[in-house]
């Protein structure tokens, strides 16, 4: 596990290091309370529903999100594994104001 580790960040800071970022990076604000600022994303190409879905909308409140993280190694990785790899999406269309 700790070779894939490895290998996994190693890809990560080859990635960081040579590309640009795609616009200048802006500070995020830090919420005060729940539901006060949430970040959204889409996990698509996932297998067929039988309703022929393939995509989920994520939405995760910011300020809870350090207690996400702990349960999710506590519970989740504890139960699975880690997982062979994390999809995320990055769209300007929810990274603009409200």
């Amino acid at each position: 596990m700790k070779r894939e580790i490895f290998q996994f960040v190693s890809k990560c800071l080859v990635k960081a290091k040579h590309q640009a970022p795609s616009r200048l990076l802006q500070p995020i604000m830090i919420p005060q309370r729940k539901w006060e600022r949430v970040t959204m994303d889409f996990v698509s190409c996932l297998p067929l529903t039988p309703r022929k879905k393939d995509a989920i909308w994520v939405i995760v409140d910011r300020f809870s999100l350090d207690k996400l993280a702990e349960l999710n190694v506590s519970e989740i990785v504890k139960l699975h594994g880690v997982p062979m790899s994390i999809i995320y999406y990055h769209d300007s269309r929810f990274t603009s104001r409200l």
